[in-house]
């Protein structure tokens, strides 16, 4: 058997021969060239360009149509009432629910589908969760609409009220699915495992708001009537929001049904049963009273959090899926988080949140 390292001389040069196979280059090392191999490199930028792009893209029909700018003689048919299922529901899911499918494959394999499809399985939180995303959230926007209105508030109907809970699963099923695996399964479950809760939220929100701003010349943004303030607002909103809504991901176990319960609750609100109760108030106004609540939920949690925002996993910085940064992924875990809370306090960080994302008529 040869000798594993050996070595000869060639016209006086020393030479070492051995068997042993050569250290793997730097391409190897970083993923590869080509296309593939970026994404590898750097996951999270990966996915908010293909998210952004993506959406931005299978939209722009829907922008340069008769439902938007007015460039393409065409309009988009209403379906239940709006055109955004079909302008806007198509790039919402290509967007952030596909993009992160396709770089969670490509980075992780199947072993990081499956820790991704699984947060979007995690159900089995504690009851107190849904009593918050169900209860509390429309309480804090009631609180907002009471306030800005002047305390002119009306009863919804009876239809709007027997209509609540399908217009809610509704909702789960077009913007909170298209939207949450995307933006808090996929990249603040990474990102905070590499540059810390705090970073993560003020980061992640920008980012999210932007994603909505070609809808702005659209009907979705009120166009052509809206202000030039109204996307600024909604961007700030998307900022605070953003941070209550990363402290109920991690405080669940990152649990993604309690995500889309939110984010749709405060939709389906918003559109429905506010629009009803405070007609005096315009899709501006109701934007702002709540991007006002909102902020000062987000800097209450920011307060008493200490910036952790519930957030108790290790930040390596290698930008890897490694599941859970809430603690546990088991359900245990999750229950008895939030048994820690007291339920007045978690409504009160929760409540003021809300979102008018794609599918809202008051953006």
């Amino acid at each position: 058997m040869p000798s594993p390292r050996a070595s000869t001389t060639t016209r006086g040069i020393p030479v070492t021969i051995t068997d042993r196979p050569p250290a793997a280059t730097s391409t190897a090392r970083s993923g590869g060239l080509g296309p593939l191999g970026a994404i590898r490199r750097h996951p999270l930028l990966s996915f908010f360009l293909l998210a952004n792009g993506l959406s931005w893209l299978a939209w722009l029909p829907y922008i340069l149509s008769l439902n938007g700018l007015g460039l393409w003689g065409v309009e988009f048919p209403a379906l239940l009432g709006s055109s955004q299922l079909l302008g806007v529901l198509p790039g919402a899911y290509l967007g952030p629910i596909g993009s992160a499918l396709l770089v969670t494959a490509i980075v992780d394999g199947r072993a990081g589908l499956r820790r991704w499809a699984g947060r979007l399985l995690r159900w089995n939180v504690n009851w107190r969760w849904y009593a918050i995303a169900l209860f509390a959230v429309p309480a804090a926007t009631l609180l907002a609409g009471v306030l800005y209105s002047g305390g002119e508030i009306h009863a919804p109907s009876t239809m709007m009220l027997i209509a609540y809970v399908p217009l809610l699963l509704f909702q789960m099923i077009t913007t909170g699915l298209a939207e949450e695996p995307g933006w808090r399964d996929f990249a603040l479950a990474r990102m905070q495992h590499t540059m810390g809760p705090l970073r993560s939220a003020f980061v992640l929100g920008p980012i999210w708001g932007l994603w909505h701003l070609p809808l702005f010349f659209t009907e979705w943004g009120g166009w052509p009537d809206a202000s030039w303030h109204r996307p600024v607002v909604f961007v700030i909103f998307c900022i605070a929001f953003n941070v209550v809504m990363s402290w109920v991901f991690n405080r669940t176990g990152e649990s993604l049904p309690l995500s889309m319960l939110m984010h749709a609750g405060v939709n389906t609100f918003a559109s429905s049963l506010g629009a009803e109760m405070f007609p005096t108030l315009n899709a501006e106004t109701s934007l702002q009273s709540m991007t006002v609540v909102a902020v000062i939920a987000a800097a209450a949690l920011l307060v008493t959090t200490r910036g952790q925002l519930g957030f108790s996993g290790s930040v390596s910085g290698n930008g890897t899926d490694t599941g859970t940064g809430a603690g546990s992924d088991s359900d245990s875990d999750s229950d008895s988080d939030a048994r820690s809370v007291p339920v007045t306090g978690a409504a009160a960080a929760v409540g003021p949140s809300g979102d008018i994302s794609a599918l809202s008529s008051r953006p």
